[in-house]
C-alpha cells in the first residue's frame, strides 16, 4: 500500500452486505449469498469477519472462524480496483491478530489450485501446502490446496508498513 493509503479494520456488519457482495460477486466463480453473510456475522459464534475501509468504501473483506486453537480462513476478496497493493496480505494479518486474541495459534485454508495468485499470497504470509482435498468445489469439481501457516505469531506481529514491501 502507498503511504498515503490510509486503511482501516473493523467487524464486518450487515450494512456492509452491498459493498462486500459487490466484491464477492467480481471475485469468484460461485460466490457466497447474502444470505450466508448474514449467517456467518449474526449467528456464527466461531466465526470473525473484517472489512478494509479506505475513504469510507470497503475495499476487501476477511472471514474465519476459529475453533480451540485453530483458525480457519472462510473467505478472502479484495476489490477488483485494489488489487496489487498490498491488501490481501494487510487483511490476512489483521486476521492473524483478531485470531491470536481470540486463542489461535495457527491458521489453515483451502484454496483452488488454479488460484495461483492467491496460493502466492499465502505463501508470502508463510503458509504451507500440507494436503490436497479431491473434488472439495462443488462448482467445478476441482481439489483444494490445504495450507497451513503453524506460527500465526509472526504474521499476527506485522507492521502494516511491512505489507507493502511483501
Amino acid at each position: 500500500m502507498a503511504a498515503t493509503e490510509t486503511i482501516t479494520f473493523r467487524l464486518m456488519r450487515e450494512e456492509d452486505l452491498e459493498q462486500v457482495m459487490a466484491i464477492e460477486n467480481a471475485s469468484y466463480l460461485t460466490p457466497w449469498s447474502r444470505g450466508a453473510f448474514v449467517r456467518e456475522i449474526v449467528e456464527n459464534v466461531t466465526a470473525t469477519y473484517v472489512v478494509a475501509i479506505q475513504d469510507e468504501a470497503i475495499v476487501a473483506y476477511a472471514g474465519m472462524w476459529t475453533l480451540l486453537d485453530e483458525g480457519h480462513i472462510t473467505n478472502i476478496a479484495v476489490h477488483p480496483d485494489h488489487r496489487r497493493r498490498g491488501l490481501g496480505l494487510a487483511t490476512l494479518c489483521e486476521l492473524a491478530r483478531r485470531g491470536q486474541r481470540q486463542g489461535a495459534s495457527r491458521l489453515t485454508l483451502e484454496v483452488r489450485p488454479s488460484n495461483t495468485g492467491a496460493q502466492e499470497l499465502y505463501r508470502r504470509a508463510g503458509f504451507e501446502v500440507r494436503g490436497l482435498r479431491r473434488r472439495y468445489y462443488s462448482d467445478t469439481g476441482e481439489d483444494a490446496v490445504i495450507m497451513w501457516l503453524d506460527d500465526l505469531r509472526r504474521l499476527a506481529a506485522r507492521e502494516a508498513t511491512d505489507d507493502a514491501a511483501v
